[in-house]
């Protein structure tokens, strides 16, 4: 077994934070209350730090660690239909147009969120409806995050949540590894 260190506190506290409060604002608080309105500024506000992050982080931080390319992709999607375990450094090909989704995706969620805030959009039964579309569109990306990320984790020997909590990788011996 090899260990690699991935993520730093910033990504993972940023990831962690993200969970409970998506998951506090789409679960358990009301959606008319001023404690969503709240919950999801500081959604806001830790998007607005990751993708600062994202620019001028550490290498396995920086979006451009990760960017998907058509030939990766096709490359994983190859692996998994061959039954190839290969492990990748940071995210996979698949797993980086995941994240990407996600970012996008809760953003126009808070984005749209605080339009209702507004004078000029509040009531507009448009941005209400792109709000429910997004967040419905995001809790499936979360759920098939989920299960991918188990299901990769069980393919790989990779055990991916582990390495979100400590930062570090461990690759079992027999893993090929992509950077």
């Amino acid at each position: 077994m090899t260990e690699h260190r991935i993520w730093d506190p910033l990504v993972r506290i940023f990831h962690w934070s993200l969970v409970l409060l998506f998951a506090a604002n789409a679960l358990f608080t009301d959606d008319e209350s001023k404690t969503h309105e709240v919950v999801g500024y500081a959604i806001a506000a830790l998007i607005a730090v990751r993708v600062l992050w994202g620019l001028v982080g550490p290498y396995a931080a920086r979006f451009a660690s990760f960017a998907p390319t058509r030939a990766g992709l096709v490359r994983q999607m190859a692996d998994i239909a061959a039954g190839r375990r290969k492990a990748h450094m940071g995210h996979s090909p698949l797993g980086a147009l995941m994240i990407f989704n996600l970012l996008l995706s809760i953003a126009g969620i808070a984005l749209t969120g605080h339009l209702m805030t507004t004078d000029t959009f509040w009531g507009v039964d448009w941005v209400e409806e792109a709000h429910e579309a997004l967040v419905t569109w995001a809790e499936i990306s979360v759920v098939l995050h989920v299960g991918a990320v188990i299901w990769e984790s069980r393919r790989t020997g990779v055990n991916l949540p582990r390495a979100m909590v400590t930062g570090v990788k461990r690759i079992p011996k027999g893993v090929s590894v992509d950077p």
